[in-house]
Order: structure tokens, then C-alpha cells, then sequence
């Protein structure tokens, strides 16, 4: 029996080792052949039957796909900060606030002021019987009108009539007027002072329209400025009327002079009965204590003079033209 062949002839430490069942391998010497090392370096070449990929293709993505970029939230309060930190910036700002401020302001005085023209005319006219326009004088009426203290107020009534007479204007300037009323009265009026004009056409229309039995004979009236008369004259010259234009009491009076018809003196009681009744209906009753101040006759007619002063403006119930002042 032959006996087994054992290991080859190798460094018994590596079979000695524990674990090692099986022997390294010795790796191969490389060939070195010119063939074999070009051999090396060429790529390896694929196998006929393995496919290239197919290459993917997307879709362009469309305008509206796009995503807007981000933006900086905190641009704004740096754009604002730098807008803020301009003296230039910050000057045009304040100019416009105090342009609106100031275009508010007028705005408001335009309408105080309209307002205010509207209710004092509505007023006058109702006393007047006549049109009046009214302007207030250059203080600022906001201002009055917020301390209820107003100054400096002009009426012009338009010269068609005041109440009965005929041909009569009324200039009027009243000031330092209190609004802080009570009780039956709105306030008062410190001062008013009136300049009224009549002119002799409508002396004329007057006495023609209102004087019973005198009135009828009136054709023409002319006025004697340095006599102070106003001699009323009858028609075709069959008589005339003189008078002189006084105070009396709180208004005016036209006084007979001389009374005349066919060129004979006539008795003047009838004529004075019937033009004192006239001119009391003409100035009687005037509202706010106004009273007549002094008269004069001009070329043109008689100019005359009223006022009052620390007149009680009346409440609404007790004289309806002064219900909306």
C-alpha cells in the first residue's frame, strides 16, 4: 500500500495557521508579450445584442409653468427707509399734506361763507321785501362762525322796493354780531347802520299807488336840495304838493308845506292826514329797534339814515323772518 502524497514543499507556516482550509492562490504573471499589452489597452468591446438606452426628452415647460422668483421681503422697508432718510422725501410729503390742508381749508371757508350769505339774505329779503345779496367782511369765517361772533357784514338790497316804497335801496353794514342767545332771543346785534335812498321816481310810484285823493292828482315829482323839499306835482299843472322829508319818532314823516290847485293856496290838513297815514306804513315796525337817524334831500331824491345798536335778534317763533338765522 502506497502511502498518500503529501503537501507540496511551501512555507508550512500558512498551512500551520488555523482557519486557512484552503491555500492562497498565487496570483498569475502578467503576460508580457507586446500582443498582450495592447491588448490592455483598448476599451472591451459590448456585446452585439446589449441595446443603448433610449434618450429622454421632456416637454418645454410653458410661460405660465414658470415659478416668479423669489423676492426679498425685506426690500420694501429698505426702499422704504431710504425714502424716508431723503430730505427731498420728506419735504414733498409735508408740502402736500399742507397743500390738502390748506385746499380743505378754503374749501370749507367758500362754503361757510356761501351758507352764511345764503340765511342773512333769506332774512333781509323777508324784512325787505325785496332781493338782497350780503358779503361778509375779510376775517376768516370759520373762525367767526366757531365762536359764534361774527363782524364786518355788508347787505345791498337790489333798490326795487323796500316793503311799500317804491324805488328805495338799503345799504347796510352791521357788526360785532353775538350769537350766544337765550330764552326768546338768539343773540344780539352790537351795531347796525343803514343808508336808505329813495329816488324821486319812486317817491312818485309811491304816492301815486298809496296816497287816497293826493295820489290820483300826482303826475311828476322834483326836489329842492337846498330847501330840503320835495314838491309833488298834479297833472296838466291843476295843483301840487309840497313837502320836506323829517324824523319823527322812530321813522319818517313827509310834512305839507303848501298845498296848491288851479294856483290857489289850499288848506294843508287833508293832504298831511293822508301822507301821515302813508309814511307810517312805510317805517313803522321795523325789526331789531331800527330807527330813522336823520334824512336829507339830494337832486336826485332823499337819502336817509337808520340804526340800532344792541338790538336783540328775535327767536324764530316770535317773527318768522329770523326762524332759520
Amino acid at each position: 500500500m502506497t502511502d498518500p502524497q503529501g503537501p507540496p514543499q511551501q512555507d508550512p507556516s500558512i498551512w500551520a495557521r488555523p482557519g486557512n482550509e484552503n491555500p492562497p492562490t498565487e496570483p498569475a504573471a502578467p503576460d508580457a508579450s507586446p500582443t498582450a499589452q495592447v491588448a490592455a489597452h483598448q476599451p472591451p468591446v459590448q456585446p452585439a445584442h446589449q441595446a443603448v438606452p433610449p434618450t429622454l426628452e421632456f416637454p418645454a415647460a410653458s410661460p405660465g409653468d414658470q415659478q416668479p422668483p423669489s423676492q426679498d421681503p425685506v426690500a420694501p422697508v429698505k426702499a422704504k427707509r431710504r425714502f424716508l432718510g431723503d430730505p427731498v422725501s420728506i419735504l414733498l410729503v409735508l408740502v402736500i399734506v399742507v397743500a390738502l390742508a390748506v385746499a380743505g381749508l378754503i374749501a370749507g371757508e367758500l362754503y361757510a361763507r356761501n351758507r352764511a350769505d345764503s340765511v342773512v339774505a333769506a332774512a333781509t329779503e323777508c324784512v325787505v321785501h325785496d332781493q338782497a345779496k350780503v358779503s361778509f367782511g375779510p376775517s376768516p369765517f370759520l373762525l367767526q362762525h366757531l365762536t359764534g361772533h361774527y363782524r364786518d357784514i355788508s347787505i345791498h338790497t337790489a333798490g326795487n322796493q323796500i316793503r311799500d316804497a317804491k324805488g328805495m335801496t338799503a345799504d347796510i353794514n352791521i357788526n360785532n354780531v353775538d350769537l350766544h342767545g337765550s330764552g326768546d332771543s338768539k343773540g344780539t346785534i352790537g351795531a347796525l347802520d343803514a343808508t336808505i335812498t329813495w329816488t324821486s321816481d319812486g317817491i312818485k310810484k309811491t304816492v301815486q299807488s298809496g296816497v287816497p285823493f293826493v295820489g290820483a292828482l300826482i303826475d311828476s315829482v322834483s326836489t329842492n336840495s337846498s330847501a330840503g323839499t320835495v314838491e309833488l306835482g298834479g297833472a296838466l299843472g291843476l295843483g301840487s304838493v309840497t313837502v320836506k322829508p323829517a324824523v319823527a319818532g322812530s321813522g319818517l314823516s313827509l310834512r305839507v308845506v303848501k298845498v296848491t290847485a288851479m294856483g290857489a293856496a289850499l288848506p294843508r290838513e287833508t293832504a298831511q292826514s293822508a301822507l301821515d297815514t302813508f309814511t307810517s306804513g312805510l317805517t313803522k315796525d321795523y325789526p331789531l329797534g331800527i330807527h330813522a337817524d336823520s334824512v336829507q334831500v339830494t337832486n336826485d331824491g332823499v337819502v336817509a339814515h337808520f340804526s340800532t345798536r344792541n338790538a336783540s335778534i328775535p327767536a324764530g317763533r316770535t317773527d318768522p323772518c329770523f326762524a332759520h338765522v
